[in-house]
């Protein structure tokens, strides 16, 4: 895999419980390249993230993210993977029961940091790239739909991942606040971090345009025009 690439896929099909998915998935991503995964719902956006991520194992073709090949890969390197990865869904998944910073402690600890003044200040860090500096004791349910995305893109970064996976980070949120969003993540793809956003929102992709692939049909098809995002 050349240096600047970091998601190759080959002739890769994808399978949910046996039934096939995806076929003929041959897709490229370099570093600091934002780009969209458009399609229906159930077309197959979430099975090739989950597929990148390791929560479906890579059974037929070739595939590589960061240095972890994906068809060779062992259960008890997913962890390793994940690190390397920042993902960021629809629904937060934020732990209700914790403040904003106990949340993007706890996930330090679980990915294996130990050092507790490194550890605030990486949380710090964090915050202050998504703008939320005077947010961290705050519980989730006090912040609104837009707070809790950015505290997800924050403990999606706390890692300094490669690459970033955003199922549909917009699809709960209204279009004021999911176009600071697109715009927080576009920031982020230019700091040399790769990001596909799998996405349903033709309105986001005009006003923002880049790189597109598209399932349709049991693939994943390039749109012709390939639109640096500014």
């Amino acid at each position: 895999m050349h240096l600047d690439v970091t998601i190759s896929l080959k002739d890769v099909s994808i399978f949910q419980d046996n039934a096939l998915i995806l076929s003929r998935v041959n897709v490229e991503v370099r570093k600091g390249e934002f780009l969209y995964l458009m399609g229906k719902t159930g077309s197959g956006k979430s099975s090739l993230l989950e597929t990148l991520y390791a929560e479906l194992p890579l059974t037929e073709g070739e595939g590589r993210i960061a240095e972890f090949d994906l068809k060779k890969l062992k259960k008890k390197q997913i962890p390793l993977l994940r690190r390397k990865l920042g993902i960021i869904f629809q629904d937060f998944q934020l732990l209700m029961d914790r403040t904003v910073k106990e949340n993007l402690m706890f996930v330090l600890s679980a990915t294996g940091w130990k050092d507790k003044n490194k550890m605030q200040e990486r949380v710090n860090d964090v915050l202050d790239k998504v703008a939320l500096q005077t947010k961290g004791f705050k519980m989730p349910h006090e912040l609104s739909g837009g707070e809790q995305q950015r505290v997800a893109i924050a403990r999606a970064l706390l890692n300094d991942p490669e690459i970033i996976l955003a199922d549909e980070p917009t699809g709960n949120l209204d279009p004021d606040t999911s176009e600071d969003i697109m715009k927080l993540l576009i920031d982020i793809s230019k700091t040399g971090r790769s990001i596909i956003l799998a996405t349903h929102n033709l309105l986001l992709t005009q006003r923002f345009p880049a790189r597109t692939l598209r399932c349709e049909k049991g693939e994943v098809i390039e749109d012709g025009a390939q639109v640096k995002t500014q």
